[in-house]
């Protein structure tokens, strides 16, 4: 998915050194034991069953009969921390509820798209302007709803899910199901090039002010980004739980994390100790990716639903590490295996 760290990516560095890793104790997790780990372990144990690895099934299966959560975790992991050589980066993002309307309107105008017939994963799609200037894709049923600001479709789309509120109250959930196969260009790093802002300043909440407040300038802006999303509807995930993550199960508020797959495994445990004017040491579990996260040390926090979520979200860019937990006989084995 494409999300809010993506607003980030033009600052955060690209991980080039092969990754290693360092076994470490529980003593060394910085309020490891003032956590919540039975909300961590009810998390984990929502997707541990989709890790397709010998090692974690016996866990899995284990962590499902609710042991006691720190006992569990203190037995039967190691903390192992990768790195890479890049610094710690954490951002965050979270799901947007938009009003808007099945059918088009004076105020709700920018349709939001199912996946084009012919598009194919991987080849260049039109651009994020051909789509909108020039509309090819109207008159196909492709539109799910409508939306009154062009930001806010542009926000849905860096999320990658959102919660639409119809006029009626009823709410259709929509979840990312698809992109243009263009390349990601950062709004934010191009506000900053133009000398609109410095580089601390830029946020979720600073980008959309100067695009509401400067409209042609605005819509071109936008428009320097090739990249668009597609979405699908996901009405049968219950309202009260999160959106879909990259399990394709429902993430949690503030214990889910998107990471790099190719370096940490999706559904383990994952330690953080975040930075920034709000410190987080908690547990979470790494349920989603995204297109800018890329690196050992880089993770985006899930917020949760709303405005609220959004503000929280907008404001982190901090620093920090983060540790894997893996079962003890996998944490050997793949410290062995990069020392080479």
């Amino acid at each position: 998915m494409i999300r809010a760290a993506a607003l980030w990516c033009a600052f955060a560095g690209t991980a080039v050194a092969d990754p290693t890793y360092t076994i470490l104790s529980f003593d060394d997790l910085e309020g490891w034991a003032a956590d919540d780990h039975d909300a961590a372990l009810a998390v984990f144990a929502e997707t541990c069953g989709d890790i397709m690895r010998s090692e974690w099934r016996s866990l899995c299966a284990f962590a499902k009969d609710r042991p006691a959560a720190r006992d569990f975790f203190e037995t039967f992991f190691q903390p192992v921390l990768i790195e890479d050589g890049e610094p710690m980066l954490f951002t965050g993002y979270y799901e947007p509820e938009i009003a808007g309307d099945i059918g088009r309107s004076d105020r709700f105008s920018h349709p939001i798209y199912r996946l084009p017939t012919d598009h194919v994963e991987g080849q260049p799609y039109l651009t994020r302007r051909e789509i909108q200037e020039d509309e090819p894709l109207a008159g196909q049923g492709l539109e799910i709803a409508w939306l009154e600001d062009p930001v806010d479709l542009f926000f849905l789309q860096v999320q990658g899910s959102g919660r639409i509120r119809l006029p009626n109250g009823r709410v259709i959930r929509v979840g990312y199901a698809g992109k243009n196969g263009r390349d990601y260009t950062s709004v934010g790093a191009m506000l900053v090039s133009q000398g609109h802002f410095e580089a601390h300043e830029v946020s979720a909440d600073a980008i959309r002010d100067w695009v509401r407040n400067n409209p042609e300038d605005g819509q071109s802006l936008l428009w320097q980004n090739d990249s668009y999303v597609f979405f699908r509807e996901v009405n049968e995930v219950p309202a009260e739980r999160g959106p879909l993550g990259a399990m394709n199960r429902s993430i949690t508020d503030l214990r889910s994390i998107a990471v790099d797959p190719s370096v940490t495994l999706l559904g383990a445990p994952v330690w953080i100790e975040k930075d920034g004017d709000v410190p987080m040491n908690r547990l979470m579990v790494a349920q989603d990716t995204g297109s800018a996260i890329k690196g050992a040390q880089r993770a985006d926090i899930f917020f949760g639903t709303g405005a609220e979520a959004g503000r929280q979200a907008g404001n982190i860019k901090d620093g920090g590490r983060m540790v894997v937990l893996m079962p003890v006989e996998y944490a050997l084995a793949k410290v062995a295996e990069s020392q080479g």
